[in-house]
């Protein structure tokens, strides 16, 4: 699901028990690999709702995160925040991270 709003995005992480919130911009080459990697984890067997969003239309998301940089990959755990990856090393990794939050 592509969120392009602040106020949209906070409702998303508030209504899912399991929210992954994918950062990125069009013009990032490291962003569309991860968008790519984004793509496979979604498909295999998890818990989580993905969102992903524009970080060029949410300044108001981005200053109140303190993002530093795209791609970044947010988790979120009853509205909480549980984890935030900027490093998307792999396909494996990225799912068992997902995964060890599902599980907790």
């Amino acid at each position: 699901m592509e969120v392009s709003s602040t106020e949209a995005l906070k409702q998303l992480i508030g209504k899912h028990a399991f929210e992954a919130v994918y950062l990125y911009t069009p013009m990032c080459g490291t962003c569309q690999v991860a968008s790519k990697m984004i793509d496979l984890v979604e498909k295999l067997p998890q818990s989580f709702h993905f969102t992903r969003s524009n970080l060029n239309y949410l300044p108001q998301f981005a200053e109140e995160q303190s993002i530093e940089s795209v791609p970044c990959l947010i988790l979120f755990k009853d509205g909480v925040e549980q984890e935030r990856i900027y490093a998307f090393q792999s396909v494996p990794f990225l799912y068992e991270t997902l995964n060890k939050f599902a599980d907790s």
